[in-house]
């Protein structure tokens, strides 16, 4: 058996779990999972990438890739965490350091850990627990939010060291091209074509090359822009809905205001809030 806590429908936590818990299956991610193994080993792949989970380590899968489990050891024992995507854009406001922890396991979907690693993830995670338990906790999303960053930057920060002679990938070129563009232009355009012309590439094959370098599509980062700029506007000035859709160029507060809620799935009015 295995136990689960969760904070609404962004947050989940799966203890105690075993190898005949019902996630052994192939299924399409819509949130980011990460299985901590803490004993036994489990095999299968990530985007038809073949990997090795073995004690002890942790695999991160993120929204828009194929998780499927082959084999899972009978001693195999560990916890997930999962983050709905909203949940996970929320954690990071810098999108630097958001591009950074999703490229972190681009290559290596798999992170073996050391033993005081391991001892970190538990301390973690069980700090994680303890916070869901206790419903009365006002800012228990605020808690979680925070422990969770914490959890991720202690996870992933030796993915981040590269040797001095180690070049970057041309995909990885581009997708930093693509993303000082849209740093640049998103308060104007919000088209990826535009970004495809100024890149001498198709539309098509952009987003191929994006989607593939870092889980999300060349949409859905220009769309990250634009809301991460209208939220900070919406929650820390004083600016009418109006102004706003003003300066993020928007041909109407009603366009916006579509937009805003398609994203979001709360108006501009009722974020603000």
């Amino acid at each position: 058996m295995y136990k689960m806590y969760s904070v609404g429908k962004d947050f989940f936590l799966i203890d105690d779990l075993v190898a005949d818990a019902p996630y052994t299956y192939t299924f399409n991610l819509n949130m980011t999972v990460a299985v901590v193994c803490t004993k036994g080993y489990a095999k299968g792949r990530v985007n038809r990438k073949p990997y090795i989970s073995q004690t002890p380590s942790i695999t991160v899968s993120r929204p828009g890739e194929v998780l499927q489990y082959e084999q899972v050891s009978e001693d195999f024992s560990g916890f997930i965490v999962i983050l709905s995507r909203r949940f996970a854009d929320d954690l990071l406001t810098n999108m630097q350091e958001r591009l950074s922890l999703w490229l972190a396991f681009v290559d290596t979907p798999c992170l073996p850990l050391n033993s005081r690693e391991l001892k970190t993830a538990l301390d973690y995670y069980h700090l994680l627990k303890k916070t869901q338990e206790v419903e009365a906790i006002p800012v228990r999303r605020e808690i979680v939010k925070h422990l969770t960053l914490a959890f991720y930057y202690t996870m992933t920060y030796r993915l981040k060291i590269l040797p001095d002679n180690v070049l970057p990938r041309k995909q990885e070129v581009l997708l930093e091209r693509f993303m000082n563009l849209v740093r640049e232009h998103f308060r104007e355009q919000r088209n990826v074509g535009f970004y495809a012309d100024r890149l001498c590439l198709t539309p098509k094959y952009l987003s191929k090359v994006i989607r593939n370098s870092s889980g999300a599509s060349a949409g859905e980062w220009i769309d990250n822009y634009v809301m991460l700029e209208a939220k900070a506007l919406l929650k820390s000035t004083n600016m009418t809905i109006q102004q706003i859709s003003d300066e993020l160029n928007f041909p109407s507060q009603s366009f916006f205001g579509k937009y805003f809620k398609r994203i979001a799935g709360v108006s501009p009015k009722t974020y603000r809030k």
